[in-house]
């Protein structure tokens, strides 16, 4: 089930708002509470107070008598506030229930507690005082009681209204939570109708970031790139395929034509024997092409070379070089080995003698007859280096960058008048060697000549990357 952002963002602009607001009320009900407290006390002990000045001047049964009449005047009808006097002398007493009070109430003075009275649904807050004896009066205790009811009421009141603006409160931010959402994300929902716009024939389209807030802007920036690097390996791609297709249609069209002549009318043993000769070097040809097609393959996957020995360098160099022993004697060409000849490196030998072999192939074919070949080797840093260097016609700088390109070719570049017998494919299999080697390919050209080369590593950590 996809999640929606916008939902994902209201759900939370409301929990943050139900939380803040749950925080707040909590918070203002216990002031409230506090409040209401204090309001009781002050009340309590303003009466409690006027009271106890009364009693402290009054000395005899006589005049107990006005006392008594004045807190009947302070008790309200609906009995909301009570009072009541305790003595050791039933003269000097006042209140009804004065038994229970007298055991529920013993805190010291100037403390208020909560009592309990028979058919109240409320509990009676109380504040009594210690009043010393005077004249013919004993020791008193006054209390002075007032319901909770009004305040509880209150308490309630407070509480539904503040329950009530939360809850109105939080469906406001959710439903201003969605508006924001929306507006918020319009970037995004453009940035998304414009990548879904992008189709293989226009891939050069970029995303605008100009527009964007910031963030997005990195996200479009970010996303720009991988198309730039999609366009290019989907022209790669397509330049492959046809350069492919080019490659393989020169062979297959002799081969047709070859055999459709051959076909064409009755032919000796012998003339067929020369048509699938040649045939069979077409055939070469484009098994050639295949197997380096499918080794390229392999190493774009990220195939690395296995099976590595630390080996001298010199001595493989050696290897391949007597393996084009032949060609050097028909051209006169001479290859000889320069720099450090006894670097060693972790090689898998048969991947280097093919990277190699493509070198030296390559620089004999586009040198003239008779000339010399230059191999070098040099340590530099945890890698070594080997070129291969021949004279020929100067390689213009922008095509240096692209001679390791699978099927690109500099013909007008080196025209040498030399045959060409590769299908471009050679210095991209020196490229991918080095890679799967942990190496590194550079191209050069300079002083009339034409240095090609590779690098492979001499440590474990390199060729495993």
């Amino acid at each position: 089930m996809k999640r929606s952002i916008t939902a994902r963002l209201v759900i939370m602009f409301a929990a943050v708002a139900l939380a803040t607001f749950a925080l707040a009320g909590f918070a203002l009900h216990n002031v409230l509470a506090r409040e209401l407290e204090r309001h009781q006390y002050e009340e309590l002990d303003t009466t409690l107070k006027s009271l106890q000045f009364w009693i402290k001047a009054i000395g005899s049964p006589e005049r107990w008598s006005r006392v008594q009449a004045r807190m009947d005047a302070l008790t309200p009808e609906d009995g909301s506030v009570r009072f009541w006097v305790l003595s050791d002398d039933p003269r000097f007493q006042y209140g009804k229930g004065l038994a229970e009070i007298d055991g529920l109430t013993r805190e010291a003075n100037g403390h208020t507690s909560v009592v309990e009275l028979p058919g109240q649904e409320r509990p009676f807050r109380t504040l009594s005082v210690h009043i010393d004896p005077f004249e013919q009066r004993p020791a008193v205790r006054l209390i002075v009681g007032r319901n909770t009811e009004p305040y509880a009421r209150t308490r309630q009141a407070f509480l539904s209204a503040l329950v009530a603006f939360g809850l109105g409160a939080v469906l406001v931010v959710a439903f201003a939570g969605y508006w924001i959402a929306r507006v918020g994300l319009r970037p995004l929902e453009r940035l998304s109708k414009e990548a879904q716009a992008l189709r293989p024939k226009t891939l050069s389209q970029r995303l605008r970031a100009e527009p964007l807030p910031v963030e997005l802007s990195a996200l479009a920036e970010a996303f720009n790139g991988a198309l730039s690097r999609l366009e290019e390996a989907y022209g790669q791609l397509e330049s492959f395929n046809a350069d492919v297709a080019h490659e393989l249609r020169t062979p297959l069209a002799n081969l047709i034509g070859s055999t459709q002549v051959a076909l064409s009318r009755q032919r000796s043993a012998g003339e067929f024997q020369e048509v699938l000769q040649a045939n069979l070097e077409d055939l070469e040809r484009v098994r050639s092409i295949v197997n380096d097609m499918l080794f390229l393959a392999r190493a774009d996957r990220g195939e690395v070379a296995t099976g590595l020995v630390l080996t001298p360098v010199a001595q493989e160099v050696r290897k391949t070089i007597e393996f084009f022993e032949f060609v050097l004697d028909e051209t006169r060409a001479q290859v000889v080995i320069e720099g450090d000849v006894l670097a060693e490196a972790r090689l898998e030998s048969a991947l280097f003698r093919r990277a190699m072999s493509n070198l030296l192939q390559n620089a004999i074919e586009h040198s003239k007859p008779g000339a010399r070949i230059t191999v070098t080797l040099r340590e530099e840093g945890a890698a070594t280096w080997i070129t291969v260097s021949n004279p020929g016609a100067p390689i213009d700088g922008q095509h240096l960058q692209h001679l390791f390109d699978r099927f690109y070719r500099v013909d007008e570049a080196r025209n040498d008048g030399g045959e060409h017998h590769g299908h471009g494919l050679g210095l991209a299999i020196v490229k991918a060697v080095a890679s799967m080697h942990g190496g590194q390919v550079s191209a050069s050209s300079e002083g009339g000549l034409n240095t090609f080369g590779f690098s492979v590593s001499r440590t474990p950590e390199k060729t495993a990357g």
